[in-house]
């Protein structure tokens, strides 16, 4: 009896950290990220925030890039050089590579969603003490699982004020998935949805009941769906079964009707005078 007392204290000694560091990593990917200084690098760099920058001093306008399941991809790239073409800086926040991620597709709520809110929202606070920046000009846009994010970074009882916390000034979601309901607060921050009919990850008809839902919002979303297209519509492939069984894929006709909503809503609200 003293031997197997013996034997079974050895065992939890042996489990109990094993126990302890796995509680303490799925805590750590529900924890929102912090930003300073050293958080930043350039384009293709591995840092937590990657600054890209139109020619000149600024300050520039800005817009948050939050990618979708996948992590960081060469599309989430691609549109960060689109919006500095459209002259904003871009910064691409990496949600999943401080947290020793790759792609959360088979397993969406292992990083919430509304933690990488807060992740935008810290992200932006640091912005705000560049001097390269305009404070008070910062969007946000985010595709699928990123998306998600973007939406819930538009309520205002999401925002961090005691971590310095403001608005976005506007916030575009792309295929985001959508709760078909308003489930907290309004909206404080100007969004557009846009996504695709065919849709079957991120179904367009519950972006409708929750742009519905929202109407009387202090800033009620709007929404556009685009006939035929799938998810990640604004892709330049064309369209593959994913093994989650879901056609996802490029519309160029679709997504070039995107790109013109999107700059035209950034435009009138982080450039108008």
């Amino acid at each position: 009896m003293r031997y197997a007392t013996s034997l079974t204290k050895a065992a939890r000694a042996l489990v109990l950290p094993v126990i302890l560091a796995h509680c303490a990593s799925l805590l750590s990917e529900r924890l929102p990220l912090t930003y300073d200084a050293k958080s930043v690098g350039g384009p293709n760099s591995s840092a937590r925030l990657q600054l890209y920058l139109p020619p000149g001093n600024g300050p520039f306008p800005a817009v948050l890039v939050m990618h979708s399941c996948s992590g960081i991809t060469d599309n989430t790239r691609t549109w960060a050089t689109r919006l500095v073409g459209w002259g904003y800086a871009a910064v691409i926040v990496d949600s999943f590579g401080p947290r020793n991620q790759r792609s959360v597709c088979d397993s969406v709520d292992s990083i919430p969603t509304r933690v990488r809110a807060q992740d935008a929202h810290n992200a932006a606070t640091y912005l705000r003490t560049l001097p390269n920046i305009q404070a008070d000009r910062i969007g946000i846009i985010g595709f699928s699982h990123g998306g998600s994010s973007t939406l819930w970074a538009a309520i205002g009882e999401e925002i961090p004020r005691d971590r310095g916390g403001q608005p976005f000034q506007a916030g575009v979601a792309y295929y985001p998935g959508c709760s078909g309901r308003a489930i907290v607060g309004p909206y404080v921050t100007d969004v557009l949805i846009l996504t695709g009919r065919n849709d079957t990850w991120t179904p367009a008809d519950l972006c409708l009941k929750t742009v519905a839902a929202r109407a009387n919002d202090t800033r009620p979303p709007t929404i556009k769906v685009y006939p035929g297209a799938l998810h990640s519509f604004d892709l330049g492939t064309l369209p593959v079964l994913t093994s989650s069984g879901h056609m996802i894929g490029g519309n160029p006709e679709a997504a070039a009707d995107s790109f013109v909503m999107t700059k035209a809503f950034l435009d009138a609200r982080l450039k108008a005078k």
